[in-house]
């Protein structure tokens, strides 16, 4: 081929182009334009659907809140109610434990003096279901000795030294009045005897 004709095959592909080019762009304005048209004869009735459904989303979110709030005041109720009845169990145990300790005490006794067995078995038979009793609500005594002095669960009442060298200062020396815990609260703090 000619150089001549070279020119005119390609100056007529590149107006192809052109033209091709052209007609793309008129058809994306068609498009966007069919777009618009087809926006502006929306029925009413499809903008009122689209404004009652974004309504429901609103209302379905709000119920949602609601619900979970609701939740959590049934869990917060819950959590006090439990509070309140071992709250009241404790108060309630409390008011016997005395009773307890009195038992005890007349038990420790009864070893260093003579006493008629019917009546130590009585005693000790009523103490025994006491301590059950005790046990059933899961009340623990705090009556241990040579352990570290705790502010939660003692309350000092004299300080004396060491009776040896390997026991540090701070430690439990004699339970003078047992204490009492039902889980990790304490009922009653035992009173003790502490080392310097």
């Amino acid at each position: 081929m000619s150089k001549k004709k070279q020119e005119e095959v390609l100056e007529n592909s590149e107006q192809e182009v052109i033209e091709e080019e052209k007609v793309q762009e008129q058809e994306e304005v068609n498009e966007v334009e069919e777009e618009v048209k087809a926006e502006e004869k929306r029925d009413p009735k499809d903008e009122r659907i689209e404004e009652l459904e974004s309504e429901l989303a609103i209302t379905k979110d709000s119920m949602l809140r609601k619900a979970a709030e609701l939740e959590n005041v049934r869990k917060r109720i819950q959590k006090e109610r439990f509070q309140l009845r071992e709250q009241v169990k404790a108060e309630a145990l409390e008011d016997f434990l005395p009773l307890n300790d009195d038992l005890l005490r007349t038990l420790d006794a009864s070893k260093d003096i003579e006493v008629e067995k019917n009546f130590l078995a009585g005693v000790e038979m009523v103490s025994a279901k006491f301590t059950d009793i005790l046990t059933k609500y899961g009340v623990q005594a705090i009556d241990e000795i040579n352990v570290p002095f705790d502010v939660n669960v003692h309350d000092a009442l004299l300080r004396q030294p060491a009776p040896d060298e390997k026991t540090g200062s701070d430690v439990v020396l004699q339970v003078l009045e047992r204490g009492y815990r039902m889980g990790e609260r304490v009922i009653k703090h035992a009173k003790v005897i502490v080392s310097q």
